[in-house]
């Protein structure tokens, strides 16, 4: 099991992270405003069903990186703390999204349940995501990694499932603000890039206690 500490800090992160509105989220909303609740939640499912993917993929990697190299894990952690801030340094960078980009066309439930999953399974900066998010809060020395990796991506999951719930069960009445303000996309946009910026200079400055 992970450091309860580690895994402390972990949720922290995921929330702070998780609570910053990114392309998934205003899909999920995109999908409520133009289809109801019901859509966003079946979304939200399908979004988080290649969640587990991810998650087990990271698992099984990272815990044969670590078995086969402790340097080579330590490597991977350092590099994924710099992806961290590169991906801060971009949000900071990248013009304001175009709301209109965001529309959606009306889909059958088992459809919107099935893009929902496919767009999250085969997005490669999801598998990158995990790869550099993760090792930064397991301690080989607590024992077996997988089962650390897979405890803390669950919970990661766990709280984006309830997060994005919330997201589509209140895109019904705010879902027009949140998709189309633009003041809005540009506070989250400075906000992701804080986030990410912060959580990656300080992985990579922590020692291992």
């Amino acid at each position: 099991m992970p450091d309860p500490t580690l895994w402390g800090l972990f949720v922290a992160a995921s929330v702070v992270l998780l609570l910053t509105p990114g392309p998934a989220v205003l899909y999920i909303v995109a999908r409520s405003v133009k289809q109801g609740r019901a859509a966003g939640l079946v979304s939200v499912l399908g979004i988080h069903l290649g969640t587990i993917v991810h998650i087990t993929a990271a698992a099984v990697g990272l815990s044969a990186l670590v078995v086969s190299s402790a340097l080579a894990f330590a490597i991977v952690k350092y590099l994924g703390a710099a992806y961290l801030i590169w991906i801060g340094i971009r949000t900071f960078m990248a013009g304001d999204l175009d709301p209109e980009a965001l529309a959606v066309p009306a889909e059958p439930l088992y459809r919107v349940f099935r893009d929902g999953f496919v767009v999250n399974l085969f997005n490669p900066k999801t598998a990158i995501f995990f790869l550099a998010f993760l090792p930064q809060f397991v301690d080989p020395g607590r024992g077996v990694l997988h089962w650390q990796i897979l405890v803390l991506g669950l919970t990661f999951m766990s709280l984006g499932i309830v997060s994005d719930g919330v997201f589509a069960l209140v895109a019904g009445t705010a879902g027009n603000f949140l998709r189309r303000n633009r003041r809005f996309l540009r506070a989250q946009r400075w906000f992701a890039g804080t986030s990410f910026i912060g959580l990656g200079v300080t992985a990579a400055l922590a020692t291992r206690k």
